[in-house]
């Protein structure tokens, strides 16, 4: 019985002094809202982006994990870096293609017999 006693003595000093702390707020009331964290190393805007800058992108922490609008942002623009940099190695690689396909079937110069 004492020790039921001295629990509920406990809870209703906890609730007490958390009612305090919240109605009184001190002399500047509540706190003032916080501006949110942007992202502090963003991918650089006016050059191709590199390993380096991928690897050191940090994203500020939000009360739920990370920002949506930062992460969806990053990954936007690695997107489409990467599907311009497919675009050019497709082009690169037909161009190459198209050069090799030329120098087969360009003809042996007059009086050259090839020799095997």
């Amino acid at each position: 019985m004492v020790m039921f006693l001295f629990l509920v003595v406990a809870l209703a000093v906890v609730v007490a002094a958390v009612t305090l702390a919240v109605v009184g707020g001190g002399e500047s009331g509540p706190l003032p809202e916080a501006a949110p964290e942007r992202l502090q190393d963003p991918l650089p805007p006016d050059r191709p982006v590199h390993r380096a800058d991928v690897e050191s992108v940090r994203f500020p922490v939000a009360p739920r994990g990370y920002r949506m609008a930062d992460v969806d942002d990053a990954l936007g623009r690695l997107a489409a870096e990467l599907a311009e940099r497919d675009a050019r190695i497709a082009d690169l690689e037909s161009a190459l293609a198209g050069a090799r396909a030329a120098a087969h079937a360009r003809p042996a110069k007059p009086g050259q017999e090839e020799q095997r």
